[in-house]
């Protein structure tokens, strides 16, 4: 099944649930028979999605191009050369995805946190996302949208954190937030 129109959505915002989101909805698209890829950065270490989407293949399919690290800014120089190495790698994938119209719905994952980092520039992206076949979709996430992007973004949906158990001292925890 192909969709008539594809849209370019992103869903950003300083709250928790910007994947989840992200996740719902490859998985409602995969639950009515479209193909759906969806590509993570700066997620190295083990997620319950991956779990659960796994048994969703070949219709939904997770793609991860970095070897696992700590967070950005706890990464020496040469740690940062090799991400953006990666991170590059994992971008040529996406571009390979769209030329040859490989999926239906393609979900990148902390594309935002990728800009905002400088390990892709703004500009190469919003040429990647005018180069989008007419048919797909294509999902953004991550905080700090860049305006180029959401100029031409067909949604943008803000995750608010107006009360979070975080600051109460709660850790993140195995099956709600990895």
């Amino acid at each position: 099944m192909l969709l008539q129109k594809g849209c370019i959505q992103v869903y950003t915002g300083n709250g928790k649930g910007k994947t989840t989101a992200a996740v719902g909805q490859g998985v409602r698209a995969a639950g009515r028979g479209l193909k759906v890829y969806m590509v993570q950065f700066l997620k190295g270490s083990d997620s319950g999605e991956l779990h659960s989407l796994k048994k969703l293949e070949p219709d939904f399919k997770v793609f991860r191009f970095e070897r696992p690290r700590g967070f950005f800014w706890t990464l020496t120089d040469e740690e940062k050369l090799e991400l953006k190495k990666d991170i590059e790698k994992g971008f040529d994938f996406c571009k390979e995805v769209v030329k040859n119209k490989e999926c239906d719905v393609l979900i990148i994952d902390e594309m935002m946190g990728v800009l905002g980092n400088k390990l892709l520039e703004v500009n190469e992206v919003v040429e990647f996302l005018k180069s989008k076949p007419e048919n797909m979709e294509i999902i953004l996430t991550g905080r700090n949208v860049p305006e180029e992007i959401l100029e031409i973004a067909d949604l943008v949906t803000e995750m608010k954190d107006i009360k979070h158990y975080f600051n109460n001292g709660v850790p993140a925890r195995k099956g709600i937030e990895f």
